[in-house]
Parts: structure tokens; sequence; C-alpha cells
């Protein structure tokens, strides 16, 4: 199972200042003018095209693939780049390895750890553009005005999955409507002998959704950019008081007891069984539920809702699995290709793609699969009213969640969590050459 954004500061700081030493200095910027998108069904015998992926992704593009070589002629490989992924392509673009096309994380974050400007190709003007529901056109995948990744699933949300027959036992009828109301919902839950909540702290990586939720508000009224500016910090009030308050929450004993040594596998058991009411997670959960139930059986017994301060607002999260990049590889024709099987991914081969991969369509006129699960529906219809989460908003991504793990194993307080995580944040935002650090 996919662990997401697990980077640390020596290789993000590392792969970014390779990858700008690496840039040509000559090459366009990637924003003087349109390009030429060819028909999807032009012509390519004789022309191969290579898909970078993760071992989560690398079967993503089968159905893709094979509509694309019957119409054009071309042959298209994906290359499975291993684990950690990030860490992978940056290494081999920083040594001029480049492949026509690959999925990427479409955050500015992301972006700029692949030095865009000098090494993808700008998308500004994909035929496929207006084809999108017009709130997720513009969500993510571009960077300092200039989209250089294609959307091709809907970004994942950081929310709450909670157990419907758990609910309806305790006489619960419907989703507490803001943050103060989820957790006075917790102790009502406990007071009846429920486990309110449950955290996977022995593996780490989504112990960071439950301090971002919190800052969902803040978020939208420009934490991120304050932060990024360097006018705003962790051990701020507003991201520190999320720590602290998720702290107190486990410390009042709403979470399960073996918090510590819980992993996500456990995590998804535990909400399927019933043993915990809620679970804050992103939607790679889902992912682990489904490998424990059936579509009937997970519309029966899981819902999703969002969760913010001030009421149902989500705090979106895309990852690499949600979007594909194209190279500048210096082959005016291999770059062409490249785009036009971007243009046939998202035009004729769309349908075919949500129907093989069981996923909501991002297009108004490219129908939904029936199979598709109500909480992943859930997910999706949140999606138009959320903000970004660190990830898609910061210019650098610390290590967060490392961190909270560490005061769930009692190693560091509330306020050194927050020290850390700003310390390194420093370090990566220097890396990057930002002004300010």
């Amino acid at each position: 199972m996919k662990k997401p954004f697990r980077y640390t500061l020596a290789l993000a700081a590392a792969g970014a200042m390779a990858l700008t030493a690496c840039a040509d200095p000559g090459a366009d910027s990637g924003s003087g003018g349109p390009v030429d998108w060819p028909a999807q069904d032009a012509d390519l015998s004789g022309t191969t095209l290579t898909i970078w992926a993760a071992q989560n992704s690398n079967t993503v593009p089968d159905s893709v693939i094979a509509g694309f070589e019957e119409l054009t002629g071309a042959e298209v490989e994906v290359v499975t780049v291993p684990d950690p992924y990030e860490q992978g392509v940056q290494t081999k673009v920083a040594t001029g390895d480049k492949p026509d096309l690959a999925f990427w994380q479409p955050t500015a974050s992301q972006l700029t750890a692949l030095n865009a400007s000098q090494n993808l190709q700008p998308l500004d003007d994909a035929p496929w553009l207006d084809a999108y529901e017009p709130e997720l056109r513009d969500i993510t995948g571009i960077l300092d005005g200039t989209r250089y990744a294609t959307l091709i699933t809907t970004p994942a949300v950081q929310g709450v999955y909670y157990n419907k027959e758990v609910f309806a036992a305790n006489g619960i009828t419907e989703a507490p409507a803001d943050w103060g109301a989820f957790v006075e919902l917790a102790r009502d839950l406990k007071a009846d002998g429920v486990t309110p909540f449950h955290e996977m702290g022995a593996d780490r990586w989504g112990t960071q959704w439950w301090v971002q939720v919190q800052l969902a508000d803040a978020a939208a009224d420009g934490l991120w950019d304050r932060v990024n500016a360097a006018e705003e910090e962790f051990t701020d009030p507003a991201i520190q008081g999320a720590i602290d308050t998720y702290n107190d929450l486990i410390e009042e004993g709403l979470f399960n007891e073996d918090i510590k040594t819980a992993t996500f596998e456990d995590q998804g058991a535990a909400l399927l069984a019933g043993d915990a009411a809620m679970v804050v997670q992103v939607n790679s959960f889902f992912g682990q539920l489904q490998s424990l139930a059936d579509t009937d059986e997970l519309n029966e017994k899981i819902g999703f809702f969002p969760i913010a301060p001030s009421g149902n607002v989500g705090t979106f999260i895309p990852d690499q699995s949600n979007a594909l990049v194209a190279f500048r590889t210096g082959d005016a024709d291999q770059e062409s290709a490249a785009r036009q099987l971007l243009s046939y991914w998202m035009g004729e081969g769309y349908q075919g793609f949500v129907d093989a991969q069981s996923t909501v369509s991002l297009q108004s006129g490219v129908d939904t699969p029936a199979d598709v699960p109500d909480a992943l529906l859930s997910v999706s219809e949140s999606l138009g009213g959320s903000v970004g989460s660190m990830q898609a908003s910061a210019i650098a991504n610390p290590d967060l969640y490392i961190y909270l793990a560490d005061m769930i194993q009692g190693t560091k307080t509330p306020a050194e969590v927050a020290e850390a995580t700003q310390s390194q944040f420093n370090e990566l935002a220097k890396a990057q050459g930002a002004e300010g650090f």
C-alpha cells in the first residue's frame, strides 16, 4: 500500500539543487506561447513513448495505452521507478535521464522539485481543459502561472471516514457540522463505550491529517502564502494550536488504546469492524478498505464527510497517481507525440479509462462508473469547496508527520513538533532560493 508524501529534508533539498544545477540556462521558460496539439489519431507508426510510473500507478495507463497504440500505431512503454518514487525520478532527471511522460504529484512544491520551467512542457492551451468540471480545472498542476501537469483523477481529500452502523447504533443521524460538533460527538461516543477515533501511530504518515484539517479555514485565509513568505511560522498560534489540540484529544483518551503501535492496516480493519467510529484519512485509506470488503459492503458500512473548524470543508492533497507531466526531451517529434497521448487520454480514451479504473470522472461529459463506492463520490463532491493542504500550497513540505508521531510516542512535546517542522521548512525553502529564508 502506498504511503504518500514521505520524503526527507536532505532528499528534497538535494533534488531541487541538483535539478537546478543541471538545467539548460538557454532553454525556453515554458511560457513563450502556444504549442501545436496534434490530432488524437495522427499516425505515430515507428514512435515509442516512455511513461515513468510508481509501483502503485504502473498499471493505471493500461486501457489508455491499448487504445492509443491501436489508434495511432505508436508503442508506449511503462517503466516502473522503484519507491521512493519522487526521489528516484529527481535523481534520474538530474543526470539528464528523462521520459516522455511521468506520473507526478501536481503541487507547487513538487513541480518546483522537477524545475518545471526548464524540464517540463507547458500545457496551458491543452484542448481538454474546457471539458473539466469547472471547479477542478485549475485546482492544481500550475506553478508561477503556467500549467505543467494534467489531472487525470480526483485529488485526495483529507476528511473523516466513519462507520455508518456505529453511528446508527448510537442514534447519530447526520454528520457533525463543524469541528466543535465533531469533538463533542467523539466525547458522546466515548461516554457510551465506543472508541471514537483510530490513529496509526506506528506507520506515522497519517498523523499530519489531524493537524491539517484544523487549518482549513486558515488556509483559505492565506496561511500557506504567509508561511511561504516567512510572515508566519509553524510555531505561531494557528499551526501550533492545531498541534496542541491534536495532542489534547489523544491525552483525553478519544483514540484507540494501541495508538502507538497501530498500523495503516489496523486502521482499516478497525473502522470496517466497528471497533472505532471514525478515522481522519485520505483516499488511499479507502483503497485499504476496498482490499477488505466489496462495494456493497462498503456502501452499507462506510461514509465520508469533510471537516474544518467552521464547517464541512475538505482539504485537498493530490498525489502522483492523480496527474501526469510531459517532459522537454529536446526532440520536437517526441514532445509532440507525448502531447498527443495526453490529448487521447483526456479525450477519446477518457471514458474507457475511468471505467477501467472505477474512478470518478473529472469531466462533465464523461460518466462516472456505477460501481464507484458512495464514500468516494462524497470525497469527490467535497472537492469543489475544498482548500489546499500543506502539500498542495506550501513551497516546501517538511516531515510534520514524523514529528507528530514522535509526539505520540512521547519523545517530543507539541512545541518541539512545531519547532522541528519550522526548522526543516526553513532549510527546504532556503535550498530553493525562496526569499526570506
